[in-house]
């Protein structure tokens, strides 16, 4: 029978590496420098050449309760989503929808063509198209062989 030598530190440092991977997988989202609890909506922003385009999870909002400013190359969404009207003879188990208002600001590298902003809120999702202004477009230069 062979002899296993007992290393009481190994063990620690074991786990220790597994309390860090928890804690990791904890923390996460706070690691980017944003509150959760003002994350909400959840947003996606995609860029295209000419273009971009914000999507947003507004469920149950209509769009007089949701405001959209911009401001050189800044957006904000703004809005509310008001609580439904809780019956008496009712006792909830758990309540986990949020409810409140909500500010979220988005800063853009390319200044955008307010002029041709468009929003639209269809199935609880919010798009809004951001069109880059003409001279903020990449433009190919054409070579030509001398």
């Amino acid at each position: 029978m062979a002899v296993i030598r007992w290393k009481p530190y190994s063990e620690i440092d074991n786990f220790k590496t597994q309390m860090d991977r928890l804690l990791d997988r904890f923390y996460r989202p706070y690691q980017s420098g944003e509150d959760i609890s003002t994350s909400y909506p959840l947003v996606d922003i995609k860029e295209t050449k000419d273009e971009f385009i914000l999507t947003a999870e507004v469920p149950g909002m209509s769009k007089e309760d949701i405001k959209i400013n911009i401001t050189e190359n800044n957006l904000t969404i703004k809005g509310e989503k008001k609580e439904e009207k809780k019956e008496e003879n009712s006792n909830y188990h758990r309540v986990e929808r949020r409810y409140g208002s909500f500010q979220r600001s988005f800063t853009l590298n390319t200044i955008i063509d307010a002029n041709k902003i468009k929003a639209s809120c269809k199935d609880g999702i919010l798009s809004v198209v951001l069109p880059k202004k003409e001279e903020t477009k990449p433009k190919e230069i054409p070579i030509s062989i001398s």
